[in-house]
């Protein structure tokens, strides 16, 4: 059995960023917290534990020492609220997620109505929104932005992980509602290679497989798109989950893998799959 391995699978600059700065910060700092999860990849929350960095998901909770806010950012609220606990504070926030608030911020101020295109429950999305001064309308698909009501000024940006394709689609609906629309690609270049090399994969191959946390949005968009192309696509965290049967009759497997999923479970999936060959 062949096996492809997607060059661009695992992770991306700014997750490996935050997760150098939370483990080098663990040696620094007695006491040390993140809020909420450094990154939406289950296994390396538990190695960052295992380090001393524990998840805190209120301010409140935090008792002292340190904290890392993590790679999909905090709201400006948690922020001013931890400047007032007087916490150490180590920024892992992407630097495109820092961009994407920063934009938010200018439209805001310069009188657009702001169109946030993402997932609304998303971590990312709910701090981006937090920087607006004005009014926010959050939308995931085209036929939610259909909804909108007519502006004389929209301006549009997207969570970091969003497909290329949604929000051209989404830009086009504000198009046609908008007297003035201004538009931001906050989508990282990244997200847009690894989207596009899943899909060829995934049209090229028996079976597909995406290694990522399942509360990772990144990964479970890259899973949607491999089906698009390949049915046979299966969404897993860690390699015990591959399953023998999966494999009976195939002679191509395609591997990709989300933006928080480290290099030692892409490895040990490979691994794996090298056995069923």
């Amino acid at each position: 059995m062949e096996i492809v391995l997607a060059k661009s699978a695992g992770f991306c600059f700014g997750v490996k960023r935050a997760t150098q700065m939370a483990f080098d910060a663990s040696h620094q700092h007695e006491t040390i917290h993140s809020l909420g999860p450094l990154i939406h990849s289950p296994q390396v929350v538990e190695k960052l534990e295992q380090e001393g960095v524990k998840v805190c998901h209120q301010v409140a909770e935090i008792p002292g020492g340190a904290v890392v806010i993590r790679s999909h950012g905090v709201t400006a609220d948690e922020l001013r609220e931890i400047a007032g606990q007087q916490l150490d504070i180590v920024d892992a926030t992407c630097p495109f997620v820092k961009k994407a608030q920063d934009y938010a911020t200018q439209l805001t101020e310069e009188g657009y109505q702001l169109v946030l295109v993402g997932e609304a429950d998303h971590p990312e999305v709910k701090g981006i929104r937090s920087y607006a001064g004005g009014e926010v309308t959050i939308v995931a698909t085209p036929e939610e932005a259909l909804a909108l009501p007519r502006g004389r000024k929209i301006g549009v940006v997207a969570q970091t992980t969003q497909s290329l394709e949604n929000l051209q689609a989404i830009v086009t609906v504000c198009l046609a509602k908008a007297k003035e629309l201004r538009v931001f690609n906050t989508i990282c270049d990244a997200t847009t290679v690894r989207q596009n090399e899943a899909r060829k994969i995934a049209a090229e191959v028996d079976l597909m497989v995406v290694i990522g946390g399942y509360n990772s949005a990144n990964t479970s968009r890259l899973a949607t798109l491999c089906r698009e192309q390949q049915a046979r696509t299966y969404h897993i965290e860690t390699a015990e989950q591959l399953q023998d049967e999966w494999f009976r009759g195939i002679s191509r497997v395609g591997v990709t893998a989300g933006a928080s999923t480290p290099l030692w479970i892409i490895e040990e999936v490979v691994r794996k799959l090298e056995t069923l060959a």
